[in-house]
């Protein structure tokens, strides 16, 4: 039987630790746990903590860590994905996939065609949201490191302050992506809903990027990431 895992936003050790009010309700009162039971804690360290339930409340949960062992290797290739901001649960869902398939860090562009714009309060939700769906992630998927979700930026300033070995744009009319070589680091840059304007292509690759295409059909915002980062891991990183 697998072991429930939980991200706990706080260094942890061996030993014994009051879990914050929102796993222990969680873990209490949805999942109904009870004193005994088995557990799997990590707190975005790169280790996995193995430990025992010996206090289940409506609002007070403690586990006694017993065992500590280094976590799920990260892939060779560092990710950094620029996804074009788009809409509620597509947003979503790039980013809930591109934390399963072993992206590093995330930045929401904001594009000449984007059709979300956020500012303060609803801003600090949104990435609120947002770590929450990638804690959620790696969670499900094994993952022991959190990947970074960066707040949303303008494309100029993305473009100006992204690192990495190899950027490439996705693009309709270009090389395909295995024909790039082998780089450590990688920096995808994918449109929003509308996709990228042709002058915004121009802009990225002025600042270091290269067209890359997936194939011959156009894939939808939220579909691009699953499909690059897929390709990537597959040619260059662990799969």
């Amino acid at each position: 039987m697998r072991l429930s895992r939980f991200f706990i936003d706080a260094p942890l050790a061996l030993g014994l630790h009051e879990l914050p009010e929102t796993q222990a309700h969680y873990i209490g009162r949805v999942l109904r746990h009870a004193v005994g039971d088995a557990v799997q804690l990590f707190d975005g360290s790169g280790n996995e903590f193995l430990g025992e339930l010996v206090e289940v409340g409506k609002k007070n949960v403690r586990v006694e860590v017993r065992e500590v062992f280094a976590g799920l290797t990260e892939s060779p290739l560092h990710i950094h994905l620029g996804q074009g901001l788009s809409r509620g649960e597509r947003m979503d869902w790039a980013i809930q996939k591109a934390c399963e398939l072993g992206a590093n860090a995330i930045t929401p562009i904001v594009s000449e065609r984007c059709e979300v714009r956020l500012k303060d309060e609803r801003a600090d939700k949104r990435m609120a949201h947002w770590r929450q769906v990638a804690i959620s992630a790696c969670e499900q998927c094994g993952r022991s490191v959190i990947p970074v979700i960066h707040p949303p930026l303008g494309l100029s300033d993305w473009l100006g302050q992204v690192e990495a070995e190899l950027k490439l744009v996705l693009h309709p009319v270009a090389e395909p992506l295995a024909s790039h070589d082998k780089p450590q680091s990688l920096a995808f840059l994918i449109g929003p809903e509308g996709g990228l304007a042709d002058a915004e292509v121009t802009q990225a690759k002025n600042a270091g990027f290269q067209a890359a295409r997936l194939g011959p059909r156009v894939l939808r915002t939220e579909t691009a990431p699953v499909v690059a980062l897929s390709v990537a891991q597959q040619l260059w990183g662990d799969f």
